[in-house]
């Protein structure tokens, strides 16, 4: 989302990667229904025919040169319609070097958290099957408790709509060492924060899911992977497909390499210790069954993976924060676009980015991955996605009526914005650096500055009534809402989360400004200090003080050093830590904390700026300048003070 180079940080904490998000690759329109009826022609509704010849020229078309444009190794494409497969088609290379190609039918690639559907259908089985009851607390299905927290405890249905509450975490959320995590055990020792009362506030969880997926294991009495593989790949025919990590000896051979870019050295294989959320590895064709079988009422052939009723149910909207915005169902979330209701869901790891889309109403599933990050330049498979439905469903947004009252609705939503999907340690700061602003644009619209086009620039968005501001030349909807607080909420369409106001204690708006100005007090101080010292011992000269005054002048300066070393260290270790995900589960997370003890003496120290302030007030030996940087100095402490209490940043845990 972000091109700002600290906003990039949060954007790849809260959406980018697997442990953060999944952002789905379309953006909803509120009209949820195809036809006046409801039905689809069988061809679709648009001037092409889809049939498996005109998608293949279309999808040749575009699918290289993105590849190509992007530095993607290889992508894989599947399309079921009206219960068989359509189209599948591999492009570019499971190994580039080695230029093999990609199969649809044999080359594995890793879904990411599109994982999470297996693990919810898991969960429905045992519902179907009276083990599980989704509005029990969780608590009485574990060896183990979710600590109590809000005088309510968290059920399935909060888990399957990410409103557990849960904190989010990236220590240990992905390693590459050659080892089979131990669910049980990484649950245990993962507990995140619960920050949000369940059932109120949306923020997106793997924790929660894997919890879900060691529930399953525990009531069937089976390893979740074998539970998964016995109950839905078996029946299915997915043969090629699994959640164990790493990957059998049989399966190895098939599996695509992984690369940040294609003219890069391919990755070594991600083990995701939370593997219900995202540890998948399977083939094209094998997530076509997948998606026929949820398209079919849970069948596929002769087999019967969940009853009719479960399968409606779990595709029905369960939690939205409004009805004209997407809603999640039970795990599957609302994409809505062209309009059609469309569910699905998106999945990343590092090096492996993948998006599954129902289009219930047309019977159409749609599974694409690739195998690189390729080079940002927008969203490939959103890209493909959108195209690939303006192409089969040609849609025109209805006309816009500009309401009277567009000025002030966009006045009265302007201010920014924080996510609910964040770390409520020190990954609170970074959730403060990358708020998101709200402002009106001499237009009459609004521009929300993380929310940008495919050139790059913010969006425009143009009120239609109701505190809704739809995308200009486009069907993105965002609805602004006050909460049960009356705290304004910002409402996108991805319904996993949501942006809520922040008022000036978390604003980064003020707070940014403060702390940058703050940081180079205290740098200034310290390279002036060292000059003046330069300067003395070139002429000759000391620095006649009292001995007190002398030492407190050191102990500011020592203060100001201590808090810099803090602030740049922190910083570089989370930046470092972001490039290298298994440095946050080793020696990364010792050093962080000993960055945090050094920001803790720091902060203890700014007393000594503040009473050096009342000190130089009350001393006779300072003259109005000594007193005036005197007190810039002891403005520098409070700001730094600020951000470090806002942003929890002295917060030592050893989860985070």
């Amino acid at each position: 989302m972000r091109k700002k180079f600290t906003s990039a940080i949060v954007a790849y904490l809260l959406v980018s990667t697997f442990m953060f998000g999944q952002v789905p690759s379309s953006a909803p329109v509120p009209e949820k229904t195809g036809t006046a009826d409801g039905a689809l022609p069988a061809k679709g509704s648009g001037t092409h025919e889809m049939t498996p010849a005109d998608i293949e020229a279309f999808l040749d078309g575009i699918v290289p040169l993105e590849l190509a444009r992007q530095d993607i190794g290889g992508a894989v494409i599947t399309i079921v319609k009206d219960g068989k497969p359509l189209f599948a088609k591999g492009y570019g290379f499971a190994n580039v070097k080695e230029r093999k190609p990609v199969s649809p039918s044999e080359t594995l690639f890793r879904p990411g958290s599109i994982s999470k559907l297996f693990t919810w259908t898991a969960v429905m089985q045992l519902v179907e099957q009276g083990k599980l009851d989704l509005n029990r607390d969780v608590n009485e299905y574990l060896d183990f408790k979710i600590p109590d927290a809000f005088g309510q405890p968290i059920t399935l249905t909060n888990i399957l709509t990410h409103t557990a509450g849960f904190e989010e975490q990236v220590k240990d959320l992905i390693t590459f060492e050659p080892k089979s995590p131990d669910l049980g055990q990484y649950l245990k020792t993962h507990i995140p924060a619960r920050i949000f009362p369940p059932g109120k506030v949306p923020a997106y969880s793997n924790y929660a899911t894997a919890l879900a997926g060691y529930i399953v294991q525990r009531i069937s009495g089976q390893p979740f992977e074998q539970y998964i593989d016995e109950h839905i790949f078996k029946p299915l025919g997915m043969t090629r497909s699994s959640f164990i990590q790493p990957l059998p000896p049989e399966l190895v051979p098939f599996m695509s390499e992984g690369y940040e870019l294609a003219s890069g050295e391919p990755k070594k294989f991600e083990i995701i210790p939370a593997g219900p959320a995202g540890a998948l590895s399977s083939t094209g064709d094998d997530m076509a069954k997948f998606m026929l079988a949820h398209l079919q009422q849970g069948r596929l052939g002769d087999a019967q993976i969940l009853k009719p009723e479960t399968v409606k149910l779990m595709h029905s909207p369960l939690f939205g924060l409004d009805p004209a915005a997407n809603s999640m169902a039970h795990g599957f979330y609302e994409e809505s676009r062209n309009g059609h209701r469309i569910i699905g869901h998106g999945g990343d790891t590092i090096y492996f980015h993948s998006d599954l889309h129902l289009v219930q109403d047309a019977g159409l599933g749609f599974f694409i991955s690739f195998n690189s990050g390729g080079r940002g330049l927008g969203s490939p498979r959103a890209e493909i996605w959108h195209a690939f439905l303006d192409r089969y469903f040609p849609y025109t947004p209805p006309a816009v009526t500009v309401p009277d009252t567009a000025k002030q609705d966009a006045a009265s939503v302007s201010g920014s914005y924080m996510v609910s999907r964040r770390g409520d340690g020190f990954l609170k700061a970074f959730a403060i650096i990358g708020e998101t602003t709200v402002a009106p644009a001499e237009d009459g619209t609004i521009i929300v500055a993380d929310l940008l086009d495919t050139n790059g620039k913010p969006k425009h968005w143009q009120d239609i009534g109701g505190m809704k501001f739809r995308e200009v030349n486009g069907q993105d909807l965002l609805v602004f809402k006050p909460d049960e607080n009356g705290r304004m909420q910002l409402i996108i369409p991805y319904p996993f989360m949501v942006f809520k106001r922040v008022g000036l204690w978390e604003n980064n708006a003020v707070l940014m400004p403060v702390l940058v100005v703050s940081l180079a007090v205290m740098l200034l101080t310290l390279i002036l200090w060292f000059v003046g010292w330069l300067v003395r011992r070139h002429y000759g000269k000391t620095l006649e003080l009292p001995r007190f005054d002398m030492w407190l002048r050191w102990a500011v300066r020592a203060v100001f050093a201590l808090a810099l070393i803090f602030t740049v260290s922190l910083l570089g270790l989370i930046i470092y830590g972001i490039q290298n995900l298994d440095f946050l589960g080793g020696t990364g997370a010792l050093l962080i904390q000993l960055s945090q003890v050094v920001g803790i003496i720091a902060s203890a120290g700014m007393l000594v700026v503040f009473f050096n302030a009342f000190h130089a007030w009350r001393s006779s030996i300072y003259g109005i300048w000594g007193k005036l940087q005197a007190t810039l100095f002891a403005l520098a402490a409070l700001g730094f003070l600020w951000f470090a209490f806002a942003g929890h940043l002295l917060y030592i845990s050893s989860n985070f």
